[in-house]
């Protein structure tokens, strides 16, 4: 469907609808854009589709982009099977044919697809008075792709409105405002369509859950006897302690919370996006198995309680052991069904719960008032100021000290994440997470105080439960506050049952209805329990959406229409029934602490993180956080494991840092924008600017190359010679030039800059890609070397490989090449030309099977590339092919593809890698076996240095670094100089004393003696006849034809300049035969380059030079530093 569109067309009728009238359209990972052309008349809402054109006004002509799915064949979007589209009547359409996508239904996770309508004549002409296809500020132009929050609308592309048009669009009937809005104010109406999806609000989904966590066993089993420890006052500062580290968590999980849409995952998708999937993938792991093993913590708990019961009464079924087993397993069945029953199940437990609870709590207090008689023996006499005098101070007993109590209580504290551990499951995660959980940490503190402090007014330590032991006659050496109330328990120095210090079951004992206490230890218990099986599965069930554990893939799977992960229930049921049989949980309740304390720690962490990567986004919509308050609870929690359980803490950090470490190694494919990017961004660029004010000095001197690739994966063996001197020492920058059409060139480069850095760091290239578009080569090297680099990050090499098809070519090619020397010299750059006999270029045989295979993955072939169209002719072609690489000095063979990296209309590949391919030629296979040389171990062989002219040092740097590097250590560096043969042995020791003076080891220097010996007859006859093409013999033509010539093509060798230099032709010539006689064996060899006069030396002549030198030879680099020293020998 190109073109335009016959007029009656409607905005609306886009294919098949689904019952909101949404067009259950392709994904634009399969669709490419298509603009067309819509004319619209006056009609009403949801009225007849087809009526468009027929209201009798004019229509007006309008732009609408929508995807076309290239999979649709003939078929037109608009007419489904070829059908007309005047049929159906369409409901929730706003009048200018805008699909409503309405935000109750936004949860719905079905089918996404992606319309829109560029402007409604309702909105934009209200808004502008006139149309236009930019579209105005919207919500769902931010939406990310893969949202389930609702429909992601596209803006127009920058392209759409900025690129120039092939015909103009405007000709029928334009509206330009003048008539108004049409008939009818559009109204925007969402429609609900919320049924069977569960979502909480902050008190339901957040304070009750959290209040449920937080008050364990510990409130009615523990709290009594620590207070019988440590007294009232430790007491409250112990619970004091343990709220300053969930306040603080509190107010970090509140400012990620805010930072942004929150999906499901609780606190491991709150670290994960804000810390990265390496924090956030250990993190995820261990809070997931935490959860699932407090299930089995909570429900022995649960069990063990009533098995005391059962044994009171003397009906237990085999042994105590066995009983919480059996008990166990059939509690966490249960809870199992309720929690696959659906959340709204066991929202509705969790209430029931939560009201047991408060009412043992309610019960407890009211029995604090009610001294009976029958419990004043067993240590209880209402509020009593002898008591709370008593019990004020600590009573450490049994090796118990304030640090060991602390860690008793503290994991009674952690249960602050239950809410947001399904923040997926929640309307509005954003207010819930802050409002309900420092409201559930404010309640149940100030519950947790009031127990302790009425608790110890009411109770005294230790007490017989004798009724016998009411004092009659006044005691005279009794101080106790016991004593003032008539009661002598000083026999318990030997220990009692009863007392806050011996019996657990005080706040029974106190309470009105005992009871109630048991059913409030039995709600706190299976509530705890239930939250954790609900939490557990969600958590995972998110790190395993995220890819980060491939292993875990099958647990990202979702049922329902809330996306139960049934497969994590049934995992977490296994891992809480196994741990439930093992029955051992002292060992393995302090780990779990430790789990939530490293999850509590990470996220303060994240928060001090984020706000110090100081990154636009983050911008948290709950301002009551501090960055150095959230470092503080962070050290606290580190601190606090350590405090619970030292060899816990010790197993934790281990755990969690080889969980990172497979993590960082693992690389997963993922981008979330976390706070570590944001800091290695803010990190770069602080010390690139600090850098900037850093003087230049010799000693600090690196290669910093500037290497003019092309694309990249073209000439490995280029890049990867030059990264064996650059690698951890300097700068790499591939320089790669686009030429031909600007606008093709223009989206060239930006699909380009990504993939082929990408390409690089994926094969370990510590570079940087730098394209630039230009008219030809030269421009463009010039473009990079003046404007490629940052502050003091610039090159200050040029590395070129050698044209080697020089003499085949186009010479005008030739004068580019040889002019990007000069330039390169004008702004003091040195010079490197590197040579393989077999060539460099390898892009008509692998390239790109790399680049296909490096595109795989890449997130940009995802990118939709917009092509406004709108000429009639069908045969245009819309779809956008990426542009011919422009290669910078050979012509190689046009490479397409379109956006989802699979080969257009031309081949890519000159052989199917799949099929059976024949083998490459001879010349192919070897110029594919010289382009890996260099990423293979080099054997003990040579580096033969050639340093004929002193460049400053860098023909000597370069194979001292290259030495450096792992592969090629096992190399010996062997120096040739030039010299006079009466002065062979002064020169060598000139040269070795200079050499132990730079520190750079050597096994061989040579001086050569017979340098200027006029070379072969043969080799100058091959020289001639090798440049006799490119002269100008100007002696032979008239002095007009010759100047003319010699203007027209400037490269051309006159007899003059032959003549001039015919001394340094017969060098080089000379120099090659040398470097045949000496160094054929060598790895490499490194020599100076010699140095054309500009505007003397035409560039044939230099070309031939550099030709005679270096053929036939080794792999060879021409090095000429820019004669600034880059060597010294002081300290």
């Amino acid at each position: 469907m190109e073109g335009k569109r016959a007029a009656p067309a409607s905005a609306s009728d886009e294919g098949a609808k689904d019952a909101l009238g949404r067009a259950l359209g392709p994904t634009p990972s399969q669709s490419r854009f298509q603009v067309d052309l819509v004319a619209e008349g006056p009609r009403k809402a949801g009225g007849d589709v087809g009526a468009a054109g027929k209201g009798g006004e004019e229509a007006k002509g309008r732009f609408r982009v929508n995807f076309v799915d290239p999979s649709a064949g003939g078929e037109s979007p608009g007419e489904p099977g070829g059908g007309g589209s005047e049929s159906g009547n369409v409901s929730g359409v706003q009048n200018g044919g805008d699909t409503v996508m309405s935000e109750g239904s936004l949860h719905s996770g079905g089918h996404h697809h992606y319309y829109y309508d560029t402007h409604t004549n309702t909105y934009y002409l209200r808004t502008f008075g006139h149309n236009t296809m930019d579209a105005v500020p919207r919500i769902d132009h931010y939406r990310q792709t893969a949202a389930d929050l609702g429909e992601k609308l596209l803006r127009p592309s920058l392209a759409e409105l900025h690129d120039e048009l092939d015909k103009e669009p405007f000709e029928d009937g334009y509206a330009n405002g003048e008539e108004g809005a049409a008939a009818g104010e559009a109204a925007v109406t969402y429609t609900p369509d919320s049924k069977g999806v569960v979502k909480f609000g902050w008190i339901k989904g957040v304070l009750v859950r959290c209040m449920l966590n937080i008050w364990g066993v510990m409130l009615f089993i523990r709290l009594s006897w620590i207070v019988g420890q440590a007294g009232i006052g430790l007491s409250v500062l112990v619970i004091g302690m343990a709220t300053v580290v969930t306040t603080i968590t509190g107010l970090s999980t509140s400012a990620i919370a805010t930072n942004g849409f929150v999906r499901g995952g609780g606190a491991y998708y709150l670290i994960s996006r804000s810390l990265g999937p390496e924090f956030g993938g250990a993190i995820g792991l261990i809070f997931a198995f935490a959860n699932a093993v407090a299930v089995a913590m909570y429900v022995v708990g649960f069990a063990e309680t009533v098995v005391e019961l059962l044994k009171e009464n003397g009906t237990l079924m085999i042994d105590e052991m066995n009983d919480i087993r059996i008990i166990g397993a059939i509690t966490v069945v249960i809870l199992l069904g309720i929690s696959i029953a659906g959340m709204e199940w066991e929202a509705k437990a969790q209430i029931v719960l939560l009201v047991i609870l408060i009412l043992a709590i309610g019960d407890f207090v009211i029995g604090t008032f009610i001294p009976l008689d029958s419990k004043k023996p067993k240590g209880f006499f209402s509020y009593k100021a002898e008591i709370f005098m008593e019990n004020f101070g600590p009573d450490f007993r049994e090796d118990e000290t304030f640090f060991s109590v602390f860690a008793i209580f503290f994991p009674a504290a952690t249960g602050i994440l239950a809410g947001a551990n399904i923040s997926g499951d929640l309307a509005d995660p954003q207010s819930a997470i802050p409002k309900g959980t420092l409201l559930a940490i404010l309640i149940t503190t100030l519950v947790y105080v009031g127990i302790a402090v009425s608790v110890g007014s009411c109770v005294v330590r230790d007490a017989t439960g004798n009724i016998n032991d009411t004092i009659v006659t006044e005691l005279t050496n009794c101080t106790a506050a016991a004593c003032k109330l008539n009661y002598d328990f000083s026999s318990c120095q030997t220990g009692c049952p009863y007392g806050l210090m011996n019996n657990f079951q005080v706040m029974s004992m106190v309470s009105g209805f005992a009871p109630l206490i048991s059913a409030g230890i039995f709600s706190a218990t299976l509530s705890s329990a239930l939250a954790s099986l609900v939490s557990a599965p969600k958590i995972f069930q998110a790190l395993c959406k995220d890819s980060i554990y491939p292993g875990f893939q099958m647990f990202a799977k979702g049922y329902g229409k809330n996306n139960e992960p049934l497969r994590g229930y049934i995992l977490t049921f296994l891992i809480a029934l196994g741990f439930i049989l093992i029955a051992e949980l002292n060992v393995i309740a302090p780990i779990i602490s430790n789990f939530f304390l490293a999850s509590y720690a990470l996220i303060n962490f994240s928060v001090f993180h984020a706000s110090l990567a100081k990154s636009p986004g983050w911008r948290p919509a709950f301002k009551y956080y501090n960055m150095w308050i959230s470092l503080v609870g962070a050290i606290l929690c580190c601190i606090v494991m350590f405090v619970i359980n030292w060899w816990a803490a010790l197993l934790t950090y281990v755990i969690v840092l080889g969980l990172y470490i497979y993590v960082t190694y693992k690389k997963p494919d993922v981008n979330w924008g976390s706070s570590t990017q944001a800091l290695t961004y803010l990190n770069a660029l602080q010390h690139s600017i600090r850098l900037s004010g850093v003087e230049d000095h010799v000693k600090n001197f690196r290669p910093q190359c500037l290497i003019m690739t092309g694309a990249p994966n073209a000439r490995p063996a280029l890049l990867h010679l030059v990264h064996a001197f650059t690698k951890n020492v300097g700068l790499m920058i591939c320089g790669h030039v686009h030429m031909g059409p600007r606008r093709q060139a223009m989206k060239e480069l930006t699909t380009d800059l990504a993939r082929y850095q990408r390409w690089l760091i994926k094969n370990k290239m510590k570079a940087f890609y730098a394209p630039v578009h230009a008219e030809d080569l030269r421009d463009g090297g010039q473009y990079l070397m003046q404007a490629a680099g940052l502050g003091r990050m610039r090159p200050n090499t040029l590395v070129v490989g050698f044209k080697k098809n020089w003499r085949q070519g186009d010479m005008r090619e030739v004068e580019t090449y040889i002019n990007l020397f000069h330039d390169a010299f004008d702004v003091q750059y040195g010079v490197v030309v590197i040579r393989l006999q077999e060539g460099l270029d390898i892009s008509h045989l692998q390239g790109q099977e790399e680049l296909l295979s490096s595109q795989e993955k890449s997130p940009c072939t995802k990118d939709v590339i917009v092509k406004v169209d709108y000429s009639k002719k069908s045969e245009t072609d819309t779809s956008i092919a990426l542009a011919p690489s422009s290669s910078e000095r050979t012509p190689t063979p046009r490479k397409e593809e379109d956006e989802d990296g699979k080969t257009s209309a031309q081949p890519l590949l000159k052989k199917d890698s799949k099929s059976s391919s024949s083998p490459l030629n001879m010349t192919d296979q070897r110029l594919l076996d010289a382009s890996s040389q260099f990423q293979k171990k080099q054997g003990k062989s040579n580096i033969d240095v050639w340093w004929l002219f002193d460049d400053g040092g860098l023909t000597l740097l370069i194979p001292y670094l290259i030495t450096t590097k792992k592969k090629w250590k096992d190399c010996k560096i062997r120096v040739f100089i030039g010299g006079k043969i009466n002065r062979i042995d002064h020169d060598r020791r000139a040269m070795a004393t200079l050499l132990s003076k730079f520190r750079i080891d050597f096994s061989d220097i040579m001086v050569l003696g017979d340098i200027n010996t006029k070379p072969k007859k043969e080799n100058i006859a091959a020289f001639e006849e090798m440049i006799e093409p490119f002269r100008l013999h100007e002696d032979d033509k008239e002095q007009e034809v010759a100047d003319k010539m010699k203007e027209d093509e400037p490269w051309r060798i006159t007899d003059n300049e032959l003549e001039l230099y015919k001394t340094k032709t017969y060098r080089q010539i000379r120099l090659n035969e040398l470097l045949k006689e000496h160094s054929s064996t060598a790895n490499i060899i490194v020599m100076s380059l010699p140095v054309a006069r500009k505007g003397a030396v035409s560039s044939a002549l230099y070309m031939a030079w550099l030709e005679a030198l270096s053929k036939d030879l080794p792999p060879i680099l021409l090095v000429r530093g820019n004669h600034q020293s880059v060597l010294t020998f002081y300290s």
